[in-house]
């Protein structure tokens, strides 16, 4: 009996064995059918992350026929940070309207601190009379300070303020002055790093944006180790400087805030503290207008106070004078400053400036989208 069963079964796998190559050779065949009659999927090509949606300016003195206006694709603004990183800066030179001016990226690297310090910015009094021209940024001693944009050095070493190089009591300390590749308006553009430990470059090397120029230190005129930036326009002195928040290049999905506040006599408002707080996150910047003496405001906006870095959204605009709360709201836009004039009591206006004639033509880079972590 178990040799009759094992007969049958040993029949039935040969039977098996023998028509396998058959299946095998119609299994291809049907495979071979079916990817014929498959339709064929093109390519993916790669989605740029962010494209620019804007018509190329004209040159100066040439108007368009069929002109349209700059439209940006921006990167959608984020929650503030709680802690210290930050999206990284737009693209320079950045002007997303005709009268701004970012034309410089960060004195420090992306690693380091690269922000201004909220008690040292510009217009501002120190050490009981100095006038600051310039903005503090907080780093550590031995730090690299790096060039904000290309250009020629023109002063490196001590003396700065005073010229004479081998004056040791020079307010700036070690010090390195540029003249940039590129000007505002016909004249000439001039950034200034000062209290440096070291100095790496020499007058008349050419650097490049990025490139190390020294070290942070605390010489000159200091109570600790930081770096004193300055942004000069047309002659490279003490009393040609601008403010550097409305020169550097915010980060991505970030803006500006610039003001003017105006007494009922039409003067500006001086030595006052501003609270600007976000309505998103509760969170409190100080600034304080100008005193006069040394400063210059912008030549478009004519601002006497000016904040940078301030992440996209509301906020609510407060200061005392005269006993009283005034309060208002503003938007910061990302990449651009957004402006307003208040004037005493409750007048507002957020109108930017009417624009002034221009002999210049702003580039405007294509921006990049950047995910947080």
């Amino acid at each position: 009996m178990f040799q009759a069963q094992y007969s049958s079964l040993h029949s039935r796998k040969r039977s098996v064995a023998d028509r396998w190559p058959l299946i095998a050779v119609s299994c291809s065949l049907i495979a071979f059918l079916l990817a014929s009659c498959a339709t064929p999927v093109p390519t993916a090509e790669p989605t740029p992350l962010a494209a620019p949606a804007f018509e190329t300016a004209s040159p100066p003195g040439v108007q368009a026929a069929t002109a349209a206006p700059l439209r940006f694709v921006l990167p959608s603004p984020d929650a503030d940070p709680i802690s210290g990183w930050r999206p990284p800066l737009y693209p320079v030179p950045w002007a997303v309207s005709s009268y701004d001016h970012f034309y410089f990226t960060r004195p420090n690297p992306a690693s380091e601190v690269n922000w201004p310090l909220p008690d040292y910015r510009y217009g501002g009094v120190f050490f009981a009379n100095v006038v600051h021209t310039g903005i503090d940024i907080e780093a550590k001693a031995g730090s690299p300070v790096v060039a904000a944009g290309p250009g020629t050095v023109v002063w490196a070493g001590g003396g700065f303020y005073t010229g004479n190089v081998n004056d040791a009591t020079d307010p700036y300390g070690l010090a390195v002055s540029i003249r940039h590749d590129f000007g505002f308006q016909g004249r000439p553009l001039f950034t200034v790093y000062a209290h440096m430990s070291r100095v790496d470059v020499t007058v008349g090397q050419h650097v490049e944006a990025g490139e190390q120029l020294g070290r942070v230190g605390d010489t000159g005129k200091t109570t600790g180790p930081h770096l004193h930036f300055e942004v000069r326009l047309e002659h490279n002195t003490y009393h040609h400087t601008l403010n550097p928040e409305l020169w550097l290049v915010p980060p991505q999905g970030w803006g500006v805030l610039a003001g003017n506040i105006i007494q009922l006599n039409d003067q500006p408002l001086q030595g006052f503290t501003v609270r600007v707080i976000s309505e998103d996150t509760g969170r409190v910047r100080e600034v304080r207008t100008y005193i006069n003496e040394a400063i210059h405001p912008d030549p478009y906006y004519q601002e006497n106070m000016a904040l940078s870095d301030l992440p996209a959204g509301l906020y609510r605009v407060s200061f005392i004078y005269d006993g009283r709360d005034h309060r208002f709201w503003v938007e910061i836009l990302p990449g651009q400053v957004t402006y307003f004039t208040y004037k005493m009591y409750g007048y507002l206006e957020t109108v930017p400036p009417p624009t002034p004639a221009l002999n210049f033509v702003p580039m405007t880079p294509t921006p990049t989208a950047t995910r947080r972590p």
